[in-house]
């Protein structure tokens, strides 16, 4: 049986606690530390080294100097931490260099020594940077306790930076785990740190190793308030367009040359900002034509309307301008190939085509049969520059999973989103599941950017545009906005001498046909059952049964029938054909 000697131990045990709390509190400590630091060097210089005293005072100006105007670039981001560290530096240096030559006793040094290291470590104690400096190395010091009781034993921190919005770490994660893994744990790794709900992000390291994740923390929203729009940041399709900052300040760019993109966010979500960004940026661009879809009669995309080369604000412009968008990029295609060539090149006098969809949900409720020309040109618009851009409040399986183009749209933009299905139905399936929270999005422009280039959930806001913005910017460009190259124009106008009619100004005024009007359609079967309608009229009820339209198309349609005089209200949500004998209105 071996016999431990306590009190042997204790003088030991004594200099392990004195030692790990001095390290643990070194940030605190700091002004001390400096303070023994310079009473010791100044004291072996002055023995062995007096005559160094000018090149001390002379080292400690040019550094004070060179913080003052550089410090930016080693960390120091706000003006009053340069002056402080400048300041430090010099008096440090100009006291050194005075004991070095005058010795350490000589008076009245070592009390301005004890005055000054007190003055200078006031700022630094209350300093907001450097508490949660403390306060962060404090959680860091506590992961082992944390990630035990989160389900992560075995994973340790690596290192850990205070920014302006909170801090980050890097963690090197226990055999078997992955980042998976650490994104399931982010609601009760919240709770652990005790931050807010939605203040922790988990993201892969630059390195992208599978064993490593960094953890971001954020104290305050970077996002809280709404970013004016800095103005347009390309002027080619060539070129990133930037949709707004990440919470590190960084752009949100993103590519769509040779690329589809879909735009998700329920009412309310900033959708509506993010199609102003994208189309400010477009109207800049001078090798870019853009037609446009609107059908809630162009509310959204008119103050744009002098920077569109085209807009369709009904179901039947709408199909005609997706028939001409096919006739276009096949004639580009057989160009290209006719030349041996493989891609279309975006230039003033050849620009790309971007089709910007509004609504696209409406699109497929009101004119169905466009769908096999938007699976043509998501399919075979990337090589020839046609781009299809579809926004959507309604992510609806039957809106976004029919045909190619869902799954051809190589840029997904989310904003918020009501279910968490919906998740999946915007970024794509397995989303939600590997931690792209949509549905967690708490303010509108707020949103999620899935592409090529951005491949794990970062949180960006899209910048603001005021309607003066739109207005302005519009007006800007468009008189620098480029035509249609030689090629799609011939390919359209044979398109145009063609049998079917190009949609009329009386068109755009007049309700516009579903497929089907003289047959089995929609909107022939609205018109029966309003024909057929007793004299109090039939309710919105019955008409959504009869019809199969959406509450808000058939809503529409009803009224564009009441303005033309085809259909009278005859009560509150009930309507019927006019009555020759009778054009009884409420």
């Amino acid at each position: 049986m071996v016999v431990i000697d306590s009190d042997a131990q204790l003088p030991d045990l004594a200099v392990v606690l004195v030692g790990r709390t001095l390290w643990r509190y070194r940030s605190e400590l700091a002004p001390f530390y400096l303070v023994a630091m310079l009473a010791l060097g100044g004291a072996v210089l002055h023995i062995t080294h007096p005559e160094w005293w000018a090149w001390l005072l002379g080292a400690a100006t040019v550094t004070a100097w060179a913080l003052a105007v550089f410090g930016d670039r080693v960390g120091l981001a706000v003006r009053r931490e340069r002056l402080y560290a400048a300041g430090v530096t010099v008096s440090t240096g100009g006291w050194l260099s005075a004991v070095t030559a005058l010795g350490i006793g000589f008076q009245p040094l070592p009390p301005v020594l004890v005055a000054g290291g007190f003055m200078l470590a006031v700022p630094w104690w209350v300093h907001r940077r450097r508490r949660a400096k403390v306060r962060v190395d404090r959680q860091i010091a506590a992961w082992p306790e944390i990630a035990q009781s989160v389900g992560l034993a075995g994973s340790r921190p690596q290192s850990a930076v205070v920014d302006v919005w909170g801090w980050r770490a890097r963690f090197a994660l226990a055999r078997g785990q992955t980042i998976h893994d650490v994104v399931g744990k982010v609601p009760a790794i919240e709770s652990a740190l005790g931050t807010f709900r939605g203040a922790v992000r988990v993201l892969p390291t630059r390195d992208d190793k599978a064993n490593r994740f960094e953890l971001r923390v954020l104290d305050t929203d970077p996002h809280a308030d709404a970013i004016p729009w800095p103005g347009p940041s390309v002027s080619s399709i060539a070129e990133p367009i930037d949709l707004g900052p990440f919470e590190d300040a960084t752009g949100a760019r993103v590519l769509l040359l040779r690329r589809h993109g879909l735009i998700g966010g329920v009412a309310g979500s900033g959708k509506s900002g993010g199609i102003n960004v994208l189309m400010g940026n477009l109207s800049a661009c001078r090798d870019v034509v853009i037609w446009a879809i609107d059908l809630k009669r162009g509310m959204e995309l008119r103050p744009w309307a002098t920077c569109i080369d085209r807009l369709a604000t009904t179901p039947q412009q709408a199909r005609v301008l997706l028939r001409d968008a096919v006739a276009v990029l096949e004639a580009r295609a057989e160009h290209l190939a006719a030349r041996g060539q493989r891609t279309w090149e975006p230039a003033p006098e050849f620009p790309a085509l971007v089709i910007v969809i509004d609504e696209y949900a409406e699109l497929a409720d009101d004119a169905p049969d466009t769908a096999a020309e938007t699976d043509s040109i998501a399919r075979r618009g990337r090589a020839v520059a046609v781009t299809l851009i579809a926004a959507t409040q309604r992510p609806t399986q039957k809106a976004m999973g029919k045909g190619a183009v869902r799954s051809q749209m190589d840029v997904r933009v989310s904003f918020r989103v009501r279910e968490r299905k919906d998740v999946d139905l915007i970024l794509g399936q397995g989303m939600l599941s590997a931690g792209w929270h949509a549905h967690t999005l708490n303010a509108p422009g707020k949103f999620l950017l899935s592409s090529p280039e951005h491949d794990t959930p970062r949180r960006g806001r899209a910048y603001l545009l005021t309607d003066e913005a739109v207005s302005t910017t519009a007006e800007h460009h468009a008189s620098v906005r480029p035509v249609l190259d030689a090629v799609s124009q011939r390919a359209l106008d044979a398109r145009r001498s063609s049998p079917e009619p190009e949609p009329t100004e009386a068109d755009a005024a007049e309700p516009e046909p579903h497929a089907g009007t003289t047959g089995d359609g929609p909107e022939a079967a609205l018109r029966k059952a309003l024909d057929g309608a007793p004299d109090e009229g039939l309710p919105i009820a019955h008409l959504l049964m009869i019809t199969k339209m959406s509450r808000p198309t058939l809503y529409r349609r009803l009224n564009d029938l009441v303005t033309t005089g085809h259909a009278v209200q005859v009560g509150r949500g009930r309507y019927r054909a006019p009555r020759p004998d009778s054009d009884h209105t409420v």
